[in-house]
């Protein structure tokens, strides 16, 4: 069950041909149950506060393959964004 919404949900063009949908799937699946992935405890701290305040939300999560992406909702949770950091 999602704990936010998550927005149109949008993914880049070079994280759509670097991973599998088995993963995006997998992640977002995590993303949208406050499950934040591989960040550090202080970006963990930040996403828990930022369910509660309405701010950006920052997930990191590995590919079966070893492809690092990112889940991103924006902050009005008008949308969520798969990406790879290069495309940021």
């Amino acid at each position: 069950m999602a704990t936010f919404p998550p927005g149109q949900i949008v993914i880049t063009r070079n994280a759509l041909n670097s991973l599998e949908q088995t993963d995006v799937d997998a992640g977002l699946a995590r993303h949208l149950r406050g499950d934040w992935g591989d960040v550090d405890e202080e970006d963990r701290r930040t996403n828990d506060q930022s369910l509660k305040h309405g701010a950006r939300l920052l997930s990191v999560y590995h590919a079966a393959n070893g492809t690092k992406f990112w889940i991103i909702t924006e902050a009005d949770r008008s949308a969520t964004t798969i990406l790879l950091p290069s495309d940021y």
